[in-house]
């Protein structure tokens, strides 16, 4: 059988070579088709290869009845509707390797700039100036690089750095001591890296949580004098308080590959003679725009001799009977992972899940990786699937294991999700009830009933007389209100439990007041 490969974007020869050397792949390159050209011919194709100018549209797929598999040259997948494509069958991959060289390097470039003030100084020449004394920069040797966010890039980053015979202190939540000896590096907190670096850069994925990261209060935090460096995504860093923190003399150079809003050619930043700045080119080389090509030909070529693909996105489809056995069950289990990654609140190296009753009996697979899913996801975001969770896991290190056990303990079905850390284990039971659907049962080895949505509250506490009356004012001189309460404890006058729903997120500074109070031993905030 030969099967016909479309190539809808401009992708180097040397890049599509796996695919010409295979014999039964026929490649077509239509970089210049429209919309409607390619609706008029999406179906007389098995796999679709592009870039990032391609739209692979819901209509599109819904009209490619022989597509198999989208190859997307590079990392991000904006322009493939996922949602479509696993509904119709169709698995997407992508380059997430690529460009890490190339971003990596670049990141360097934009701190040795920033060291000697190339930039400055060259424009400087162009304009006939010859001085020598105002661009008198600093060495990197024995210089401190903080390192936010310890994923591809930001290893890459901490290597050259060492290369360069600099410090490099590092915060990432799944960097372990272990690891950080490996790399001969230090493992710090997010606080302890902000005020450690004389350089810092960021490598982090933009999340709700990570958005505005490098804000006033972070500033405020850093050395006089610290130069910031961001090649990763725009919004990590708010340009408002980094333009206020430069004015004032706090930060004494940043250097930016990527903004919050592209273009970027008129933010006051540019004003200013501090900043270094690049058209988002991190992963702008010949090689890298190359690599990308190779790993998703690479990848094709795979999918289309029956085997694993290294790099999916989405999931193939399911068949209909599985998927009305399981499906359910997706929901509960993600939220269950959210869920005990906030009460853990560490750097962990084991999850275990069990399954119980009926669980015992199906394909529990796709159920993991739904529960795996909601736990990376905390840290990763949307990169997250239910196809790459368990890769992801395993490159950080994550042993994750499955148990099945046919004793019911009390409930037709229930899932059990324990993680490790330096700390000890956690541990969150749900289960499927008729008529309402996913209930938490069980915190630790205390006994509780909730629904896993919303904004809820775990405080651990000593069983005394008035703590909850007293937990209660404490919400409402916040003017939080809460909507429903589970209460367990181990022993009378031992520890206990409480669980509760708000109406809306519990803000650091309310959480630290009432961590305060008497008798309490800890209190979570987890917003499902």
């Amino acid at each position: 059988m030969t099967y016909r490969v479309l190539i809808s974007d401009p992708l180097s020869e040397e890049g599509i070579k796996p695919l010409r050397e295979t014999e039964n792949i026929e490649i077509v390159k239509n970089p210049g088709w429209d919309e409607t050209e390619l609706l008029e011919n999406i179906d007389q194709f098995d796999a679709l290869l592009v870039r990032s100018q391609t739209q692979v549209t819901r209509p599109l797929l819904e009209k490619a009845a022989r597509l198999k598999i989208v190859g997307r040259a590079g990392v991000g997948v904006d322009n493939i509707d996922l949602d479509a494509a696993t509904e119709n069958g169709i698995i997407v991959v992508n380059a997430p390797n690529g460009n890490t060289n190339s971003a990596a390097e670049h990141t360097v470039a934009m701190i040795m700039s920033l060291s000697r003030n190339i930039p400055q100084a060259f424009h400087a020449l162009k304009q006939k100036q010859w001085d020598r004394k105002r661009f008198v920069g600093v060495e990197l040797k024995q210089k401190t690089l903080g390192v936010v966010g310890l994923g591809r890039i930001g290893a890459e980053v901490a290597k050259r750095a060492k290369g360069q015979r600099m410090n490099v202190i590092a915060y990432d939540p799944f960097l372990t001591d272990e690891k950080a000896e490996q790399m001969g590096i230090k493992r710090g907190t997010l606080e302890e890296v902000l005020q450690a670096g004389d350089f810092i850069t960021v490598h982090t994925p933009l999340l709700k949580e990570t958005r505005h990261l490098i804000n006033a209060e972070a500033f405020e935090l850093m050395k006089d004098g610290v130069q910031i460096v961001n090649c990763a995504r725009g919004g990590i860093i708010d340009e408002d308080a980094l333009y206020d923190a430069i004015v004032s003399g706090k930060v004494a150079g940043a250097a930016l590959d990527v903004f919050e809003q592209e273009p970027f050619t008129e933010h006051k930043l540019l004003t200013l003679p501090e900043v270094v700045a690049t058209p988002h080119l991190g992963a702008s080389t010949v090689e890298a725009q190359e690599i990308v090509a190779v790993d998703v030909s690479h990848d094709v070529i795979r999918f289309l001799e029956g085997k694993a693909v290294r790099h999916p996105v989405n999931l193939p489809s399911i068949p209909s009977e599985a998927m009305h056995q399981i499906e359910p069950y997706f929901y509960l289990a993600e939220k269950l992972g959210t869920f005990i990654i906030d009460l853990a609140n560490e750097v962990i190296s084991e999850i275990r899940i069990s399954y119980s009753g009926d669980l015992s009996e199906i394909e529990s697979g796709p159920v993991t990786r739904n529960a795996v899913k909601g736990i990376l996801k905390r840290y990763l975001g949307s990169r997250v699937n239910d196809v790459n969770a368990l890769y992801l896991a395993d490159r950080k290190g994550i042993t994750v294991s499955e148990s099945k056990r046919s004793a019911r303990k009390g409930f037709t079905n229930l899932i059990t999700i324990e993680v490790i850390g330096a700390s000890g284990s956690r541990k969150v039971s749900g289960t499927l009830l008729n008529g309402l659907g996913p209930r938490l049962v069980r915190v630790d080895d205390y006994q509780v009933d909730a629904t896993p949505e919303g904004h809820m509250v775990v405080i651990q506490h000593i069983d005394q007389p008035g703590v909850i009356g007293r937990m209660g004012s404490a919400f409402a001189e916040h003017n939080i209100n809460i909507a429903t309460m589970q209460v367990d404890r181990s022993d009378v006058g031992g520890n206990a439990i409480m669980l509760l729903t708000i109406d809306r997120h519990l803000e650091d500074k309310a959480l630290a007041e009432i961590a305060l109070l008497d008798e309490i031993k800890s209190v979570t905030a987890i917003d499902l």
